[in-house]
């Protein structure tokens, strides 16, 4: 009998304050299939203790935020970021998860030249993406939305990931699909469905869009039905494009860290099949 839950997947920033174990265990209360987890909660714990205790409670490990920030320009700066990427990589590969989410970094210090800084990327992706083949990892490049453009991710559309993208093999790049970030762009569904037809669609991600932001913007995500995203449509717009992965709720909201994690994930799930599968 299904549950609605068969794709579901938490990303462990929604319930950040849950442990490692306390995340599983609850996945596995709740039957929850699987998780997207963070490098420095994972690092904490230690990545090889990390992936037996997920491997054990038979989870999918469905992505590992994140990679990226490869916008710098001094060459020590560059040659860090790289080393950080490789060891992401890495851990993506112990952890059994086939995609490293990139956020790709914003204007370094002084800069205003976007182009130069999406150059750059693509650049670190020539030296990143063969690393990560090798190891079965996927780089997915993921947009951000335009008010991230300075501090966090010149890469603002799905147009402008999938550009950078393309110029390396399917295997090796592709882009991350998240609600948050291009429920604005008309232009899109269309994107979608190019990153589709290419087979780039790597991770698909949820979050709403509430107001007022808050200070500082970055842990505005709505929970799943409170904003103003028709999730339905965007799992449409995926979905026609091909993909048929797992769908993961990836929250950063003050308030929702404020509560009982077990409650906000058992709400996160009825939220997901509420609000995207039925």
């Amino acid at each position: 009998m299904s549950t609605g839950l068969e794709r579901f997947s938490i990303n462990q920033m929604t319930v950040k304050q849950l442990s490692l174990p306390e995340l599983v265990d609850t996945c596995l209360e709740l039957g929850v299939p699987g998780v997207g987890l963070w490098r420095e909660p994972v690092r904490a714990y230690g990545v090889e203790a990390a992936a037996k205790l997920v491997r054990d409670a038979g989870l999918t490990v469905t992505t590992l935020c994140r990679g990226g920030f490869l916008t710098a320009i001094d060459p020590v700066e560059r040659a860090e970021a790289l080393g950080d990427n490789h060891a992401a990589i890495d851990e993506a590969a112990a952890l059994g998860t086939d995609t490293l989410v990139l956020v790709s970094g914003g204007l370094p210090a002084g800069s205003k030249d976007l182009h130069g800084a999406r150059e750059r990327i693509a650049d670190a992706l020539a030296v990143l993406g063969p690393y990560a083949a090798e190891r079965g990892v996927r780089l997915a490049i993921e947009p951000l939305h335009p008010m991230y453009a300075a501090d966090r991710c010149v890469v603002s559309t799905l147009t402008q990931a999938l550009d950078l993208a393309e110029r390396f093999p399917t295997g090796q790049v592709g882009v991350t699909v998240d609600t948050y970030h291009i429920w604005w762009d008309d232009t899109a569904p269309e994107q979608i469905a190019r990153a589709g037809a290419g087979g780039r669609i790597h991770t698909f991600q949820l979050a709403d869009w509430t107001t007022p932001l808050p200070e500082g913007v970055l842990n505005g995500r709505g929970q799943i039905g409170d904003g103003s995203i028709d999730m339905r449509e965007w799992k449409r717009y995926v979905e026609a494009a091909g993909y048929t992965g797992a769908i993961e709720v990836e929250l950063f909201n003050e308030e929702l860290w404020a509560r009982d994690g077990r409650e906000v994930l058992a709400e996160t799930a009825d939220r997901f099949v509420e609000h995207v599968i039925r």
